[in-house]
């Protein structure tokens, strides 16, 4: 069941940009909502947050039916 589950999260989110090695920085996309997310992760922290706009409305990618 647990493979069940990453499976389903391996299709939800879609890795559209990463930079960095040590200090990464990349943006995630659901692949349901269209939302945005920026990850950053420096050694053994990190964290994630929606990825706003200039008018802070989250940014969203189209998202595909098919």
């Amino acid at each position: 069941m647990k493979e069940d589950k990453e499976m389903t999260m391996d299709k939800r989110f879609k890795k559209v940009y990463s930079q960095g090695a040590v200090n990464v920085t990349e943006i995630w996309a659901d692949q349901e909502t269209g939302v945005n997310y920026v990850f950053h992760a420096s050694g053994y922290a990190g964290g994630m947050t929606p990825l706003l706009d200039r008018e802070g409305k989250p940014v969203i990618t189209p998202v595909l039916n098919g």
